[in-house]
């Protein structure tokens, strides 16, 4: 079997840190790529620029708050793209705000996760987060 790819929409270097380590400690075996910001994400999604020869991620985890252009904005413009908008997104970001939740779903992220604040919360919402790649791709309408 193919390894997974996944694609972490994320600008803080920490965050990216956090999560390569609970992707070892949850032992999921994945091709991680990472950009910085929305445009980034968008090229890499569209594979142009220098982004062209990379894989389609079987699963992008999106932060909401990017420089350039925000999740929001990626997300809506990957529900408007025929190509895009059957990728499976998972928003996750360290906004609670419950209109960010319903702006997301309605784009077509298949689940919201607010960054928990613990590292053992963090390598749960991993794990969550992950599974959608492992119960292989559903159509979404």
């Amino acid at each position: 079997m193919n390894q997974r790819v996944l694609l972490y929409v994320e600008d803080e270097d920490a965050a990216v840190f956090l999560l390569e380590t609970a992707l070892k400690e949850a032992d999921i075996d994945v091709a991680l790529y990472r950009v910085a910001d929305g445009d980034e994400a968008m090229a890499f999604l569209k594979k142009s620029g220098d982004y062209r020869d990379m894989p389609r991620p079987d699963l992008v985890l999106l932060d909401l708050n990017l420089p350039r252009r925000t999740g929001l904005e990626v997300l809506s413009e990957m529900k408007n793209s025929e190509d895009l908008r059957s990728l499976q997104v998972v928003v996750f970001t360290s906004s609670s705000l419950p209109t960010d939740k319903r702006k997301s779903l309605a784009l077509g992220a298949r689940e919201y996760i607010t960054k928990p604040a613990s590292f053992d919360g963090f390598v749960a919402a991993v794990k969550s987060a992950c599974s959608l790649m492992k119960n292989g791709h559903q159509p979404v309408h």
